[in-house]
């Protein structure tokens, strides 16, 4: 069933065959990054098609509307870190909950052995620094990246009780 209006969708395992939408999302998405940061060079408007083809082999996510991906997700488990990236949402959907909604998805499908999650964005990404905070992220440190800074942010897992 898809989501309403302001309400997110299903969230749905994304793989290979997907990676032609996910790419053309995360390029829209990242435009507002690029122009904020006035950094054309940022990764995922470069990444190729091979580049994410190769990525969505591991676990992603996304959200669909009447059949148009308009947000996904990508999570890489090292050990015991969960390392979420690549969190976009179409910028004519950005503000309805599907961003944080997927958030907690992929911290949901995270396998069990995941006890933190990290993940980072722009200095000057307003509404990731914003949503990370509102989702129980911290900052643990900053590092410089072209002519603006990178900011790192980490969770501890919180495990439900049963």
């Amino acid at each position: 069933m898809v989501g309403q209006l302001g309400h997110p969708g299903p969230v749905k395992r994304l793989g290979v065959a997907d990676a032609g939408e996910v790419l053309t999302l995360q390029r829209a998405a990242y435009v507002t990054e690029a122009r904020a940061h006035d950094d054309w060079d940022l990764p995922p408007l470069l990444e190729t098609l091979e580049e994410t083809r190769a990525a969505l082999a591991g676990l992603s996510w996304g959200i669909r509307e009447s059949g148009r991906l308009v947000a996904s997700v990508r999570l890489t488990v090292t050990g015991e870190v969960g390392v979420i990236g690549r969190l976009v949402v179409a910028p004519d959907r950005q503000g309805f909950g599907l961003g944080g909604g997927l958030l907690r998805a992929a911290e949901a499908a995270a396998p069990s052995q995941v006890t933190v999650f990290r993940l980072f964005t722009g200095s000057k990404s307003v509404g990731p620094l914003h949503l990370y905070a509102k989702h129980g992220y911290r900052e643990t440190h900053r590092t410089p990246e072209n002519n603006h800074e990178l900011v790192h942010f980490e969770k501890a897992r919180v495990r439900a009780l049963r």
